[in-house]
């Protein structure tokens, strides 16, 4: 496992587990994590200026191209659950994003990853960093 950059950046958020993201087990079915990823996602984008909403005002999108999840422990109905998010840098035009979820006693229950690629207002993919997210690239001091 490569070692941490000393420029990442993470934010953490909560999420509180609901009745209809639960299986008939009573517990977290696997595939919402992924959701959990996202509103991580959305959280960082939000407190460090980077959200979807930012990138389509500059003409931009960024789709998700790959995702793994790896799972430690279930998430049952009521949990408040906490997501740290954290942005890797890449030299590529790309966005790498690491999650790690844990439960309401601190436990790792799911970690794992997302890549977004860039494109353009025509759908096209871009191979160079857009302006604006080489500013809040520099801006971020990564």
């Amino acid at each position: 496992m490569p070692s941490e950059n000393i420029n990442e950046i993470s934010f953490t958020s909560e999420i509180r587990v609901r009745f209809t993201e639960t299986d008939p087990l009573g517990i977290v079915w696997h595939g919402n994590y992924i959701q959990y990823f996202e509103d991580g996602r959305e959280a960082f984008g939000r407190e460090h200026g980077i959200s979807y909403l930012e990138q389509k005002a500059n003409g931009y999108t960024s789709p998700i191209v790959s995702s793994c999840c790896e799972h430690k422990l279930p998430l049952r109905y009521g949990d408040v659950a906490t997501i740290k998010t954290t942005y890797i840098p890449s030299r590529a035009a790309k966005m790498i994003f690491k999650y790690r979820i844990f439960d309401p006693k601190g436990r790792l229950v799911c970690l794992g990853e997302t890549i977004q690629v860039f494109l353009n207002e025509k759908g096209e993919l871009v191979l160079t960093k857009p302006d604006f997210f080489a500013n809040w690239l520099e801006k971020m001091e990564l």
